[in-house]
């Protein structure tokens, strides 16, 4: 089912027909067989950012596309409905780019243009084992030496963790909590920066991420993003674009498990006819298209308020909650539609089923989501 979409500029309808077609000859083809391998699709990446994919919201002097997020979010959905992996991997990426874009010095910013175009691939270390959605609590510190800084902990989580080039570490700098943190951005090949084994995941196999083991790694001082003991906000400024990324991702794939079951249902025969031309099958479809309707509109609203440079923080975690949910009951009714089928290998939807369960985890958990906009409530 083709998506009647409403984009600002001719340009933007072009971009996400490219995004399809690129979608179609180099990710279909190649999804099945990384899921079961668990190999990491770097060169697929590669060529999404020389195809100016992986800086679309960034403007043309640092290298990006100079896109709006409305477009932006479109183009990652697109990619989820047949690649989540890539599709988490690009937003990550994209949020990777962010301290450093709206906050790096001048040398810094330098990085900028391999950055956004996919040559230097991103990880956003903020999570630690311990310590789940309390970002304000983390212990990873960093001790000033000379010109260096000294690093010393775990971070957990870490998307393209042992893949990425460069990584914004949040880390200790101060005293307890936010305001004692601060953003520090580290090469791959800093001495002391350990990767460890990717994590053995329910889905997106391909994009597992990685603990980050820090033993006396040495960042130089300059390599510091922003004002030190003020990285919090940093953080959270990123988090906040990185849920409408998230929400995106969780509307492409249940776009694609309505389309897959809908297909399904026109062609499997029961009693004689089509399984959709039942009352209690059809009314399930509807239900499922609706709700993706639903979550499309709110994460565009959302997206819309960023580009004019309103408040969108509370409207991203709304987005993120409904559009992830969301994704999690449409996955599995479309497991529902297709019966013993839907639970089998053979088809794609047991794959979307165990990938959008992650959805609610990611960016923020879903409970956290729901505390943010409680909280903006009854302020």
């Amino acid at each position: 089912m083709s998506v009647d979409r409403l984009l600002p500029t001719p340009e933007a309808h072009d971009l996400l027909d490219l995004t399809a077609e690129l979608a179609t000859r180099e990710l279909a083809g190649k999804v099945d067989d990384f899921e079961a391998r668990g190999e990491f699709p770097r060169e697929v990446l590669r060529t999404l950012g020389r195809a100016g994919l992986l800086g679309l919201p960034y403007p043309e002097a640092d290298g990006g596309a100079a896109q709006p997020y409305e477009v932006y979010v479109q183009v990652l959905e697109i990619l989820a409905g047949t690649w989540l992996g890539i599709a988490e991997a690009v937003s990550v990426h994209t949020l990777s780019c962010f301290p450093v874009a709206g906050f790096g010095t001048p040398e810094q910013r330098k990085m900028l243009p391999d950055m956004v175009g996919g040559e230097l691939l991103g990880a956003y270390a903020l999570s630690e084992p311990q310590g789940g959605s309390d970002a304000a609590g983390l212990t990873t510190r960093a001790v000033a030496d000379g010109d260096d800084y000294v690093l010393n902990g775990t971070k957990a989580w870490i998307t393209h963790g042992g893949r990425a080039d460069f990584y914004n570490i949040f880390c200790r700098t101060g005293g307890d909590g936010a305001r004692g943190i601060s953003c520090v951005l580290a090469d791959a090949s800093t001495p002391g920066l350990l990767p460890q084994a990717p994590e053995r995941l329910m889905g997106l196999r391909s994009s597992a991420p990685a603990q980050i083991v820090l033993e006396d790694a040495r960042v130089p001082r300059d390599r510091l993003v922003g004002v030190e003991n003020e990285g919090f906000a940093i953080a959270m400024k990123a988090l906040d674009a990185g849920r409408l990324g998230i929400a995106a991702c969780a509307v492409g794939l249940a776009q694609a498990a309505v389309d897959y079951a809908t297909g399904y249902a026109k062609e499997r025969e029961q009693f004689g006819k089509p399984i959709a031309s039942f009352q209690g099958l059809g009314f399930m479809l509807a239900d499922m298209a609706t709700q993706v309707s639903a979550a499309r509109a709110l994460l565009l609203n959302a997206s819309r308020l960023k580009d004019h440079g309103r408040p969108f923080t509370i409207e991203a975690a709304k987005a993120k909650l409904f559009a992830t949910d969301m994704a999690m009951r449409v996955t599995t009714d479309a497991v529902q539609v297709l019966g013993g089928y839907g639970y089998s290998a053979d088809h794609p939807v047991e794959r979307w089923f165990r990938e959008a369960k992650v959805l609610q985890i990611v960016e923020g958990t879903n409970q956290i989501q729901r505390l943010v906009i409680a909280r903006s409530m009854t302020k």
